[in-house]
């Protein structure tokens, strides 16, 4: 009796070491793993150990909540098993080898707070999807061959704080529904191939801290109104058609500053892209 009682126990242990973590969510992890070669990974995983032990995977009440795997050499497609994790918070796959389109089954990510997909080589236009993640607050999409407009869809995400597309192929001009996005600090839009005038709505945005537009093919002039954006401290508008050439400026408050139009110089300043 003895040794049955033990045996039982020996197979509790076992199963809740394993138990950690829905099935579901195990199996997303999986594709995960397989779809961007995972034996290859600067820190793999073994997927024989609990996935509480895998590296940059966050666990809470047998959810997966935190996927962080930036600089960590994953090659390939995201797979659409992705869309399973549906108490993920975080995803950050920044700083890898990715490409191909986003699955569209990431609209499922309804949790979803932070999508950091920057430095990487994604292509195809921005999806709608992305539009049902309504509690995103971070977006970062910069440094990939996206390309056609930015979905007007994308205004909806009212939770957004940093919208970062830049060094990417989009086209078109920026949305004017932009002002609902009231809760954005930062907006970086630099190195595209966008066209239009600067809307004027984007001085609504009374919590924008840096405003990146340089490196692109906007016209007219910069917009009286940004004038009363009192919480930015940097703008970059160089290196696009308008009107004026206009310094860019960091660290000091551009409304005090915006009069202060080139006429037969350029401002010279080193940008660091993201």
């Amino acid at each position: 009796m003895k040794t049955l009682k033990l045996i039982a126990i020996c197979f509790l242990v076992s199963a809740y070491s394993f138990a950690n973590v829905s099935s579901t969510d195990k199996d997303a992890l999986i594709a995960l793993y397989n779809a961007t070669s995972g034996a290859e990974w600067n820190s793999s995983w073994d997927l024989n150990a609990s996935v509480d032990k895998w590296y940059g995977i966050k666990l809470e009440n047998d959810r997966v909540v935190e996927i962080n795997l930036q600089f960590n050499n994953l090659n390939g497609e995201l797979p659409q098993e992705i869309g399973s994790l549906t108490s993920l918070k975080v995803l950050n796959l920044g700083f890898n080898k990715l490409k191909g389109t986003l699955p569209s089954s990431i609209k499922n990510l309804k949790a979803l707070t932070t999508l950091d997909l920057f430095m990487n080589r994604f292509e195809g236009n921005i999806p709608e999807e992305l539009s049902e993640l309504q509690k995103l607050e971070s977006l970062k999409l910069y440094s990939n061959r996206f390309s056609g407009e930015i979905p007007s869809s994308l205004m909806g995400l009212t939770n957004l704080k940093e919208l970062l597309l830049g060094s990417n192929f989009l086209t078109g001009q920026i949305p004017i529904e932009i002002y609902a996005l009231s809760k954005l600090q930062k907006l970086s839009l630099m190195d595209n191939k966008m066209d239009g005038e600067i809307p004027a709505e984007i001085a609504q945005l009374k919590d924008l801290e840096e405003l990146l537009l340089s490196t692109n093919q906007f016209t007219g002039d910069l917009p009286q109104e940004f004038m009363n954006l009192t919480k930015l401290n940097t703008m970059m508008v160089s290196d696009n058609n308008l009107n004026q050439e206009y310094i860019s400026v960091s660290g000091k408050n551009p409304p005090t500053l915006m009069h202060l139009e080139l006429q037969n110089a350029t401002a010279t300043m080193d940008i660091e892209k993201e």
